[in-house]
């Protein structure tokens, strides 16, 4: 049973989610202040942290941004909920190392779809019975799913879960131009409306450590009104 932990100081929210979560399988734990919630959550205890941005004592950017820099806690799935929509709020959000968003209010339903997502990809761990040893190759990129990592003309590239499944999902459409929705579908694992403002910071980060020029990338390229390319060849 995967174990979360929600924090939030509205009671009817955590009500929400603790009831819907509990419904579907999943064992919840709640907090009602981010102060409290960043003590609980450090323990690494938890196998995905939801997190409300507006809070007493500490808010949720702060509360992710320092979870990122616990080792037991730096790639636990991250959700932050917020009723700011705006474009600033939402790379704030990522900027942090949050997973994913929700906007308040949400539909449970999101909610599940978005968590289940995440974990499926968080839990993509090798088992001791099948090493997984498969290597890919695109041009000067290699990938290794095992590890989560890649090679970039032979340097070693530390990535994110996120990070590592958006470079699969482009490895396998070399060359070609792929759909937001698309890459929304196979990293997220839900069909939805096309969020580019989040795969817009997902995409900044990972030419910052790919790219020799991030500004002027020539692996990660911008399809103009599609969406993404990685470019074997770079010009």
């Amino acid at each position: 049973m995967f174990k979360i932990l929600a924090i939030d100081d509205e009671q009817h929210i955590l009500d929400l989610i603790k009831i819907n979560l509990n419904i579907s399988g999943y064992e919840v734990e709640t907090c009602h202040d981010g102060a409290e919630g960043l003590a609980k959550a450090k323990s690494g205890n938890f196998d995905a942290v939801i997190i409300d941005v507006m809070m007493p004592k500490l808010d949720g950017y702060t509360v992710c941004e320092q979870l990122r820099g616990y080792q037991n806690t730096k790639e636990t799935p991250i959700i932050l909920l917020t009723a700011k929509n705006a474009l600033e709020d939402k790379v704030r959000g990522f900027d942090v190392g949050a997973d994913d968003y929700l906007i308040k209010p949400f539909e449970p339903q999101e909610l599940l779809v978005r968590l289940k997502a995440l974990l499926r990809r968080s839990k993509k761990q090798v088992s001791p019975d099948k090493k997984i040893t498969e290597i890919l190759s695109a041009g000067d990129i290699k990938l290794f799913p095992d590890v989560l990592k890649a090679n970039i003309k032979d340097k070693e590239i530390n990535l994110t879960p996120i990070e590592f499944e958006i470079l699969y999902c482009l490895v396998q459409h070399t060359d070609q131009p792929v759909k937001l929705s698309t890459i929304l579908f196979e990293v997220w694992g839900y069909q939805g409306e096309e969020n580019p403002d989040m795969l817009r910071v997902h995409f900044r980060h990972l030419r910052q450590k790919i790219e020799e020029n991030p500004k002027q990338p020539k692996y990660l390229l911008t399809v103009m009104n599609v969406g993404y390319k990685l470019a074997v060849e770079p010009e």
